[in-house]
């Protein structure tokens, strides 16, 4: 959508651009304090305000804040078809900040539906494929905490055999030390292959569906063309 240009600034929109842009609190701080003189202004200085107000709250954290004024910034993007603003393709960026407060809120799901969104628009976007993987990653958590357990439980094999070792068998039975020390080692050595192996498993999977959804889409669109 383009707008006429106009050499007429509001002193609501004046007195925000003299703000630091990168001073997100005090942009937040304007932005609340003046929102109904904000909602009257022009549409173009409204909606500048609005992405700057909504950027902002994604910047300093307040995720849940930011993701109802994410869904303001799409619904009015899409309503007035704006797709580019100040250079930056505006609806892709305020989607991707979204499924980024719902990771942060722990709302996996919805996060994961919104960066296949993101994929089905540009399967070739790194960004939103490295996250994905990394949301559906932190999903798998029963397969996480048995691995872990698993560790852990070898883990204090270990440390009873190292017990048993220091107390029992070198002073009484040393001549069993050797068979000990690899028995210690080798328990030791499963927990690590445990946890280590259990996370390397849990991130091939989450890589694996990531390349066969992004696979589908990008036939889906040589079949089209």
């Amino acid at each position: 959508m383009a707008w006429f240009p106009s050499t007429y600034r509001s002193r609501i929109f004046r007195e925000f651009k003299a703000l630091d842009p990168q001073a997100f609190r005090d942009v937040i701080r304007f932005y609340e304090k003046h929102e109904p003189e904000i909602q009257q202004l022009d549409f173009p200085e409204y909606f500048e305000l609005l992405v700057a107000y909504t950027r902002a709250l994604f910047e300093i954290g307040a995720y849940r804040q930011h993701l109802l004024m994410a869904d303001v910034v799409l619904e009015t993007s899409i309503h007035f078809n704006i797709q580019y603003f100040q250079e930056e393709d505006i609806y892709r960026t305020v989607l991707f900040h979204k499924a980024a407060s719902l990771y942060n809120t722990l709302q996996l799901e919805q996060a994961e539906y919104v960066l296949r969104e993101l994929l089905r628009m540009d399967p070739a976007d790194q960004y939103a494929s490295q996250f994905l993987k990394k949301c559906l990653h932190r999903q798998q958590g029963n397969l996480r905490k048995n691995s872990r357990a698993i560790a852990i439980f070898f883990f204090l094999l270990a440390a009873l055999i190292i017990a048993i070792e220091v107390l029992m068998v070198r002073p009484f039975y040393a001549i069993h030390t050797r068979s000990v020390e690899f028995t210690r080692n080798l328990l030791f050595s499963l927990g690590l292959v445990a946890l280590v192996g259990g996370d390397l498993l849990l991130r091939w999977q989450s890589a694996r569906k990531v390349h066969q959804f992004t696979d589908v889409l990008r036939r889906q669109a040589s079949h089209s063309h």
